[in-house]
């Protein structure tokens, strides 16, 4: 695992600038780096040394060095690759996976994604045709961003890295603020700075002489498959989570496994158990408020798999991560339980370097209870003619000053009942609607973004999937944008600002792909998530973990703004430098603390806004620098 980070250009790129660059990533790779320089390239990358840790340094090159690759990520399926190339003549140097990229380069040429089992992120230099290779795992587990100007782009595994060679080049996007509010995150191929892009997930970019080509190389089919039996279905499923899972425990560093008390990953838990023959080392994160707690189910998977197990409890002086939480996602994030995610990931940092999750189990088989409340009002069938009149009776509803809690949650109903699917669906996931978005915004912004509908983001996605039956459609949607566009980020950055690699064995794209063509009803039915999986973990799980309601991992905020964050809140959100943005209109926001305080549920707005101000204020207001010092430990180790 590591960054990395290059430059290529049809004059001479400056080397020193890569060195920049990589110093601004020490964080994703501590044990080491390297760099390569020639005829209209500069790459760099840091290391965090976990296969072949003596000998697999990078960069890494064939056999004349015409080509040389940088890579972040792990490919699980090096062994046989690497076989197979040295069946075919190729010389390997290392005993690591980043070397088979430069030689199945040779043989391949840009399709050898398609033969590469993993995550990753990597760029590869053929000096003989002058192109550069960008390219992304298949969901988009790591990340890449580029900047694309006069024939030169430049390209780092996080956003901070661009910015430290062009600190005068950190400008907000207005489009991409409005699509964040919108969605909790800056979606691929915005970033929040404008000049600035993000790579999509399963996309190879190609730049030569000065040109740049970006294309598609794989999206999750959805054909359906015909399943006959549900026990051997069952069985299919234990049979590719085991075999995901034995391949991301190979490592020559510590490894463990978070453990949430969630169903997927007590189902990894459970695969490494009977892969271990040591004890798994197992961490959890939990709350004094118990509506939040998760960690006496944790508990009961750790007692019958007999982990080495290790808790942590969050108080709401866990907030003092949020500046270095600020530094460390670049761009503005409002998925709170990256609060927990960090934690845990520091504190097992500690014990471990390698840490497999639970990651892609709800979009792979079916696990969110909006799945299923999407497919009850898909019952009620409205009249085209009423759509409009609905929507508009909602709106009224949801915007009057005096309207109460009750009366904007139906018009909140009204309103869903008067979209189709996409724009339902885009409603359920908002944090501020279209009409919230009016109200808040200044007229400069509402004139920067006029014209720009967030919601068309998932109408194209809606539009694209060829997925059979609602719930197949909906997972399909959400691999191609809630997935890497939030849940994907907030991992890859809680780890690696920790200096950890996570493993996601729900998204090994062979079981995603196997899953992905099952009916829709061995994944939703008759209102029960994740049907079929349950059924395969019947005899690997306690029981009454598998049938209690989903619990997500939330933070208890809505109460934390109205005590213990209430303060920082105002602070942040009304003092003179947020009002001197010429983004939010004052008294719209004034308006939201004070609803919320009142007992209205704002939560979701005010954290969007505090997460845009904290990272403003530490990404854009002052010189970049390094993640500032916890004040000290927040959290209650036990175990």
């Amino acid at each position: 695992m590591c960054g990395i980070a290059g430059m290529v250009s049809t004059e001479s790129p400056d080397p020193a600038a890569v060195r920049e660059m990589c110093d601004a990533l020490a964080h994703r790779g501590p044990d080491g780096e390297g760099f390569h320089t020639g005829d209209h390239v500069a790459l760099g990358m840091r290391r965090l040394a976990v296969i072949d840790v003596v000998g697999g340094d990078q960069p890494v090159f064939n056999e004349d060095r015409s080509v040389v690759a940088v890579f972040n990520g792990e490919i699980y399926n090096y062994p046989e690759l690497r076989r197979d190339l040295l069946s075919r003549g190729h010389t390997f140097r290392t005993g690591g996976d980043s070397e088979c990229l430069v030689h199945l380069y040779e043989e391949h040429g840009a399709d050898l994604v398609r033969h590469l089992r993993g995550m990753f992120a990597f760029a590869l230099w053929d000096a003989t045709a002058g192109r550069l290779l960008l390219a992304r795992d298949r969901v988009g587990k790591k990340p890449l961003y580029y900047r694309d100007t006069h024939g030169s782009l430049s390209f780092a595994s996080e956003l901070k890295a661009l910015s430290a060679i062009a600190p005068d080049g950190r400008e907000v996007d207005p489009v991409a603020l409005h699509h964040y509010l919108t969605y909790q995150y800056v979606p691929a191929p915005w970033s929040i700075l404008q000049g600035v892009r993000k790579l999509p997930p399963g996309s190879l970019l190609t730049w030569q002489d000065g040109r740049t080509r970006i294309r598609r190389y794989w999206t999750l089919d959805f054909s359906p498959l015909a399943v006959t039996d549900e026990r051997e279905a069952a069985e299919r499923t234990r049979e590719l989570l085991l075999e995901a899972t034995r391949i991301r425990m190979v490592a020559e560093r510590p490894l463990g496994a978070f453990l949430s008390g969630g169903i997927d990953s007590s189902a990894v838990v459970a695969a490494m158990a009977r892969l271990s023959p040591e004890p798994v080392k197992t961490f959890s994160v939990g709350f004094d408020d118990a509506r939040f707690d998760e960690r006496s189910h944790a508990r009961a998977v750790a007692r019958q798999y007999g982990t080495d197990h290790h808790e942590f409890v969050v108080g709401a002086s866990a907030l003092d991560v949020l500046p270095t939480l600020a530094w460390c996602f670049d761009e503005p994030f409002a998925d709170s339980s990256a609060i927990p995610s960090f934690y845990v990931a520091q504190l097992s940092r500690r014990q471990v370097t390698v840490a497999l999750n639970g990651d892609g189990g709800d979009e792979t088989f079916g696990g969110y209870t909006r799945y299923v409340q999407m497919g009850r009002m898909e019952r009620f069938r409205v009249h085209p003619a009423a759509r409009a009149a609905l929507r508009q009776l909602g709106g009224a509803l949801m915007t009057s000053g005096s309207a109460g809690a009750h009366r904007r949650r139906a018009g909140l109903v009204l309103t869903l009942l008067g979209e189709n699917a996409p724009r339902r669906y885009a409603r359920m996931m908002s944090y501020f609607a279209p009409e919230q978005k009016r109200a808040l915004y200044t007229e400069e912004l509402s004139e920067r973004t006029a014209g720009v509908d967030s919601y068309a983001l998932l109408d194209e996605i809606f539009r694209d999937s060829r997925a059979v039956g609602p719930a197949n459609r909906l997972m399909d949607v959400d691999v191609n944008s809630y997935l890497p566009g939030d849940l994907l980020v907030k991992v890859d950055i809680t780890t690696m600002a920790n200096s950890l690699e996570a493993r996601s064995p729900f998204l090994d794209h062979r079981l995603m792909e196997w899953a992905a063509r099952l009916p829709a009803e061995l994944k939703v039915r008759r209102g029960t998530t994740k049907y079929l999986l349950k059924k395969a973990m019947q005899d690997w799980l306690p029981p009454e973990l598998l049938h209690r309601p989903k619990q997500g991992f939330g933070v208890p905020l809505a109460h934390w703004l109205r005590t213990d964050l209430r303060d920082v809140a105002w602070d942040v959100l009304t003092d003179r430098t947020a009002r001197s943005r010429g983004f939010f209109r004052p008294e719209a926001v004034r308006r939201l603390l004070d609803e919320h305080q009142a007992g209205e549920n704002r939560t979701r707005q005010l954290w969007a806004l505090m997460q845009f101000e904290l990272w403003h204020r530490r990404f854009v207001d002052q010189p970049l620098s390094g993640p500032p010092a916890l004040s000290g430990p927040p959290l209650r180790h036990i175990g």
